[in-house]
């Protein structure tokens, strides 16, 4: 594939907190039309190198190219408990330069297509953990972006949905999107192109093993 089909490109990341290293020279490369899973124990920094990969927190050194527009959908839901979900469209799509019609009629597919229940108009703080998953991951669709970024997007599905989110995962595959999904399900794996794992920093490892003998 040639080097124009690089959606994302990112090497050499490091990234601590509180002195602690969590990445250091962690790279991730995904092409269009690849799925690639992100895998690694508890602390390894997937979350992390996911969250600088869609510009929401510096990397301390390292390079993240991408070619395209990103949607990122966070493992814990994004959303605003005092607002519909319809409220969300808006204010979403507004930030992304939608008007407000094209926000709810694109929002709205969305929702429907991962079992919304289009007719439920209270605040998110009403909804149950699957259902505003299901307006978490529609919010990181809006705007057809060609990255998505998805950190366990399934949190909550029950198997229905959850059967139902990997059929929309080999959609965004024939559209030639490049998905990321940072996920513990290894026995889904088979349903992605590549796996990529992050090893845990020497650091952590020896932190966790020193607590532990401590019990």
């Amino acid at each position: 594939m040639s080097p124009e089909a690089v959606r994302v490109s990112a090497t050499g990341i490091c990234k601590g907190f509180g002195g602690k290293a969590v990445l250091e020279g962690a790279a991730l490369e995904v092409r269009a039309g690849e799925v690639v899973a992100l895998v690694g124990e508890n602390g390894a920094g997937k979350t992390t190198l996911l969250r600088i990969c869609a510009g929401l927190i510096p990397a301390e050194s390292g390079e993240v190219r991408v070619k395209g527009s990103i949607g990122y959908c966070p493992q814990e839901p994004g959303v605003f408990e005092l607002l519909t979900a319809e409220e969300h469209l808006v204010l979403f799509g507004r930030a992304l330069g939608l008007p407000r019609r094209k926000a709810l009629a694109q929002g709205q597919s969305l929702l429907e297509g991962f079992g919304f229940p289009l007719g439920e108009r209270g605040a998110a703080r009403d909804l149950s953990a699957g259902t505003k998953q299901k307006l978490n991951l529609a919010l990181a669709l809006l705007g057809d972006p060609s990255v998505l970024l998805l950190d366990e997007p399934y949190q909550g599905f029950d198997r229905g949905t959850y059967v139902n989110f990997w059929d929309h995962v080999r959609g965004w595959r024939r559209d030639a999107r490049a998905v990321v999904i940072v996920t513990h399900m290894l026995a889904e794996l088979n349903r992605v192109d590549r796996i990529i794992e992050l090893p845990l920093h020497p650091s952590r490892r020896a932190t966790e093993h020193g607590q532990r003998a401590q019990r």
